[in-house]
C-alpha cells in the first residue's frame, strides 16, 4: 500500500510542479484514455448497446447548461410504452457515463431500462457532457465557482422539474456517494419535494469522517483541498496529458489499475477490474476545487462541530432539516 500511495503522490505531484497547471489540472494532446470530441454519450455507449437514447439541455438559474440524457429499453416488446421516469444522479469525479460502462446486464441504466423505467440520467456542470454557460466559459475561474451545494439547489433541482415537466409523473431519484447528498438537500426544497415520488441513496454520504480509503484520508491530512485553491487552482481536471501519460506508465506493468481506484474509493468486494480501461476512458470529470474544499471540510464535523468552518455548519443543517421533514 505504502508503494501505491508513493505513486499516487507523485502522479498528483507530477500536476502540481507543472508550469501549464497553473490554474488548472488541464492540458492538450492526444492519449490513450481521452474521448473523441465528436462524439455524444448518446453515440458512444448507449445506442451502440441497442437502446434508445435522446439528449436534452436544461438551463439552471445561475445560468449553466446541464445535460440529461433519456434512455428507453432494447426490447421492442413493450410497445413504446414509458414506465415511472427515473433520474440518475452520479458521484463526484464522474458523470452520465458512469451508469453503462457494464454491459447491460451489469449496468443499472440499462437494467432500468429494460425493467420499463423510463430513465433519465443528470450529468452536473462542469462534466464532460454539461460544460455550457450563457455567458461563462470553463476556462473562465468563476465558472468553477461552486460546490455540492449548488449542485443541490441548481442543477439537480432544475433536472428533477424538467423530468417531471416531461413526464407528468412524479420522480424517482437514485443517487450515487456525492449524489446523495445532493439528493438529500434538494429534497429539502418544497416545490422540488412534491415532485419525487421516493429516493434511492447508493453510498450515502454526510459526513466523512467514516472514510478508509487511505489516499483520501492522507489527501486530508495535507490540507490538499487547501493547496490548491492556494496555489489559484479552481478545476480540477485529471484528465490531462501529462497524468495519462503517467498512467499508461505505471499501469503498463508496474501496478494494477484497479489499485488506483481502491486506494481513492476503499476495497469493493465486487468490482470488475476487466473494465478498468473503459472507466479510465471516459473517467474521471472535472469538478471544482471549491466543491472538493466543501466536501474535505466535512471530516471533522461529526466529532468536533467547533472545529467547523461556517460552511461546513450546512451539512449539519442539511441533516437537521431532512430528518425535521421525514
Amino acid at each position: 500500500m505504502e508503494k501505491l500511495l508513493l505513486i499516487v503522490f507523485a502522479i498528483i505531484n507530477s500536476v502540481f510542479i507543472s508550469t501549464s497547471a497553473a490554474r488548472e489540472f488541464n492540458f492538450d494532446g492526444a492519449n490513450l484514455h481521452r474521448r473523441s470530441t465528436d462524439e455524444t454519450l448518446c453515440n458512444q455507449l448507449i445506442k451502440p448497446a441497442g437502446y434508445s437514447c435522446t439528449e436534452h439541455t436544461v438551463q439552471t438559474k445561475d445560468g449553466y447548461l446541464v445535460a440529461l440524457h433519456r434512455v428507453s429499453s432494447r426490447n421492442k416488446d413493450q410497445g413504446g410504452q414509458r414506465g415511472p421516469p427515473v433520474l440518475l444522479q452520479h458521484g463526484l469525479f464522474m458523470a452520465g457515463d458512469a451508469w453503462f460502462l457494464g454491459s447491460p446486464e451489469q449496468s443499472l441504466g440499462f437494467i432500468l431500462a429494460d425493467e420499463g423505467f423510463d430513465v433519465w440520467v443528470g450529468s452536473v456542470r462542469g462534466t464532460y457532457w454539461s460544460q455550457g454557460h450563457i455567458s461563462l466559459s470553463e476556462k473562465d475561474k468563476e465558472f468553477w465557482d461552486w460546490s455540492w451545494e449548488e449542485l443541490a439547489l441548481f442543477d439537480l433541482a432544475e433536472m428533477i422539474h424538467y423530468v417531471h415537466s416531461v413526464t407528468s409523473s412524479k420522480v424517482l431519484i437514485v443517487g450515487h456517494s456525492q449524489g446523495t447528498i445532493m439528493s438529500l438537500a434538494a429534497l429539502i426544497q418544497p416545490n422540488v419535494v412534491e415532485m419525487v415520488e421516493a429516493a434511492a441513496l447508493l453510498c450515502p454520504i454526510s459526513y466523512l469522517d467514516h472514510l478508509t480509503a487511505p489516499l483520501v484520508l492522507r489527501m486530508v491530512g495535507l490540507h490538499l483541498d487547501q493547496m490548491v485553491l492556494a496555489m489559484g487552482i479552481h478545476q480540477l481536471n485529471f484528465r490531462s496529458k501529462i497524468l495519462i501519460d503517467l498512467l499508461d506508465s505505471i499501469c503498463d506493468g508496474h501496478i494494477e489499475c484497479a489499485d488506483l481506484l481502491t486506494s481513492i474509493t476503499g476495497k469493493n468486494c465486487c468490482f470488475n477490474s476487466s473494465i478498468a480501461d473503459l472507466f479510465f476512458e471516459f473517467e474521471p470529470h472535472p469538478s471544482s476545487a471549491k466543491n472538493l474544499r466543501h466536501l474535505f471540510q466535512s471530516m471533522p464535523c461529526a466529532s468536533s462541530f467547533a472545529s467547523c468552518e461556517v460552511d461546513v455548519n450546512t451539512f449539519c443543517i442539511w441533516k437537521f432539516r431532512f430528518h425535521s421533514h421525514v
